[in-house]
């Protein structure tokens, strides 16, 4: 099945992010209907955006759940066959959406199809081999995983897999998109990226500037939480130990050397990685939630 506009919603997860939304909805056909699930549980920010965009439905989430649950809840609220996925400090081009629905027409099957960032340096996917733009030309390539800032789901292939769930909702922040595109691989399903569709990642403005050292906190608390959950869960327990062992040396080192130095900020981002790490290793919820007052 190839996809259309009228078969299409786009799913973005929010969370203090007035400052930087706009141009991402901007760059989306008005023609689509768009989904916003907002972790701020702010009532004048749905208020105004659905306001100002007639395709644009805001859906307030009680408490801070997170991108992966988030999405989830996008995805349980639509009734279409497919769902972009999108971080609000992404940015279309023109044609982003066109050259998705014409790769899918060349896809005999597919669970999920991304666009491709427009900055080589920082290639939105993973893939075992080195890909040869110049042999494999402009065609969908398969990979082993795409970042989670932008994704296309195929929903309705992916609700027949059996005891098949979208996201992991264990998974605060990081690596739930490298966990849903293991599992799919797992099941034999094919990720493509699509060469002629491209898309700009601002990269780490999704969150509004004024909370940058709070969110800067959250941050290393939960890469550092993810990262052993993921490979706990997929490797076992002593594998999760073995990545992790270079990280965990590295933020005790840096933790005492800001500690004597007396750089307060920088001993607490340190201190946040252990954190995350331990509670991880002793197998608590990723609990913790960025400390922000309006």
């Amino acid at each position: 099945m190839s996809i259309s506009r009228q078969n299409l919603s786009v799913i973005i997860v929010s969370f203090k992010s007035d400052h930087v939304i706009h141009r991402c909805i901007s760059s989306i056909d008005k023609d689509i209907e768009i989904i916003i699930v907002d972790n701020s549980n702010n009532y004048k920010f749905k208020k105004n955006i659905e306001e100002q965009y007639e395709n644009v439905k805001c859906i307030l989430s009680p408490k801070n759940i997170g991108m992966g649950a988030g999405n989830n809840l996008g995805i349980n609220n639509i009734d279409k066959d497919f769902a972009l996925i999108l971080n609000p400090d992404v940015i279309l081009e023109k044609s982003t959406i066109d050259q998705i629905i014409n790769a899918s027409k060349l896809l005999k099957t597919f669970a999920v199809i991304s666009p491709i960032s427009d900055n080589p340096k920082y290639p939105n996917y993973k893939s075992d081999e080195e890909v040869n733009f110049k042999s494999e030309g402009l065609r969908p390539f398969k990979v082993k995983t795409v970042d989670g800032y932008s994704m296309l789901l195929n929903l309705k292939r992916l609700k027949k897999l059996n005891n098949f769930n979208f996201f992991d909702e264990n998974i605060f922040l990081y690596l739930e998109n490298d966990d849903f595109c293991k599992r799919l691989k797992s099941n034999n399903e094919n990720i493509y990226i699509v060469p002629k569709s491209k898309i700009h990642h601002l990269g780490g403005e999704a969150v509004d500037p004024k909370y940058k050292y709070e969110i800067e906190l959250s941050r290393n608390w939960h890469w550092m939480w993810s990262k052993f959950y993921f490979n706990k869960k997929h490797y076992g327990y002593f594998k999760a130990l073995i990545s992790i062992f270079q990280n965990l040396i590295s933020a005790k080192v840096k933790f005492f050397y800001f500690l004597l130095t007396l750089n307060s900020k920088k001993r607490k981002i340190y201190q946040m990685r252990l954190s995350g790490l331990l509670n991880s290793m002793i197998g608590n919820k990723s609990f913790y939630r960025p400390k922000i007052d309006d």
